[in-house]
């Protein structure tokens, strides 16, 4: 089991941001082997299919070259032209297979760890000179198995070489009998078969070393419990800072709360310790809802806010405390308060109407169990359910 500097084992997996960290450090799964059977079956494939043309080519341009004037051997002015346009020439040749070399290259560590890259990982680093670091990872574990990863893929690459060669041992004692321009075409294709097989049996070493080098990169970023613990308290905060982020929002919450307490048709209160604000539109909702509500300084401001906007206020204290216990902002009242409420409202709707003669009606009914916190809020939930 891996541990870290403290001697603590590290058997949690590593969470999102470690794993983002490492990438911006460069610190991604690569796998070498997987790296060098893609450039070499790539560059095998390529020339088996178009070797026959860029052997042409290379061909045409070698006769060219040595089919030259003489006095250009004599004059510097005239020989490093010619130079600079052979070797264009050549590069010019060779560039598709560069070019998809270069595409094989790049594309094998994507397979793995996908692609990445970090300036960090890329800054010289002093302790890369450090010839002791050098040494202790040479005989270090991950150098071990290097080493033995090397001598296995050394005794693959010679065995199927040897077995290759055994193959065209018959056309190898025959080349020497052909004709040249026969021979050496033969003796390339021998070599690109011998080349191609060699290739293809690395494929054994990438299938073994690709996931090992995936399994040893997330065994490296573990983590230890306590290191989790700190990530967390870093990602969540503080716990004072926790506490200053909620009061910060209900800070806000209650600002936006306050601002619907003008759209709001009456203010219910118990007096003086709750208040919750009602507003019903029978065109859109179904039942009223509460837009605004609280206890004690948040009731007083309630009330402050309504009597500024001449909202009308009804003292009815059973409803008043069920309402705030049953029912969370902007949702609608319960059905066991639908008959006090409405009543409320019915009398609201006159005194409106300029009908001073009408009474507040004494008969709202409100269900017990609505009045107790707990029972209230279980109440509601159950009718949501419902």
């Amino acid at each position: 089991m891996a541990e870290n500097e403290n001697g603590q084992e590290k058997t949690e997996e590593p969470t999102e941001k470690r794993l983002r960290e490492a990438r911006e450090k460069g610190q991604v799964p690569r796998s070498r082997e997987l790296s060098t059977f893609l450039v070499l079956i790539t560059a095998g494939i390529f020339m088996l299919f178009f070797g026959p043309t860029l052997g042409g080519q290379l061909a045409n341009q070698t006769r060219a070259r040595l089919d030259f004037e003489p006095e250009l051997a004599h004059d510097p002015d005239l020989l490093l032209p010619y130079l600079a346009d052979q070797i264009f020439q050549t590069l010019m040749a060779l560039l598709p297979l560069f070019g998809i070399l270069m595409v094989a290259a790049v594309m094998a560590p994507i397979l793995i760890g996908g692609a990445n890259f970090s300036w960090q990982a890329a800054a010289p680093k002093a302790s890369k000179l450090n010839p002791i670091k050098g040494l202790q990872r040479i005989f270090s574990w991950q150098g071990l198995m290097e080493f033995g990863k090397t001598l296995a893929k050394f005794t693959l690459v010679g065995t199927v070489a040897m077995l290759t060669l055994w193959t065209f041992s018959d056309r190898l004692l025959g080349l020497g009998y052909e004709p040249l321009h026969q021979g050496v075409s033969h003796a390339a294709q021998i070599a690109l078969g011998t080349f191609i097989a060699v290739s293809a049996a690395l494929i054994i070493v990438a299938a073994i070393d690709a996931p090992f080098q995936m399994w040893n990169h997330q065994k490296q970023l573990r983590m230890t419990r306590q290191e989790l613990k700190d990530e967390y308290k870093e990602t969540d905060g503080k716990p004072e800072v926790k506490q200053k982020i909620r009061q910060q929002q209900q800070e806000m919450a209650q600002r936006r709360m306050m601002e619907e307490v003008p759209k709001a048709d009456v203010v219910i209160t118990n007096p003086t310790h709750y208040a919750v604000a009602i507003v019903y539109e029978a065109s859109k909702m179904s039942a009223p809802k509460v837009v605004a509500k609280g206890v004690d300084e948040v009731a007083a401001n309630i009330r402050e806010i309504a009597d500024e906007h001449e909202i009308i206020r009804v003292e009815a204290p059973k409803v008043a405390r069920a309402l705030y216990f049953t029912t969370d902002l902007d949702r609608e009242i319960p059905d066991g308060l639908f008959v006090a409420v409405a009543r409320i409202l019915a009398y609201v709707y006159q005194l409106k109407r300029a009908d001073q003669g009408v009474d507040m009606p004494d008969d709202l009914p409100v269900p017990d169990e609505y009045l107790d916190p707990h029972q209230g809020r279980h109440g509601r939930r159950r009718e949501d359910d419902a």
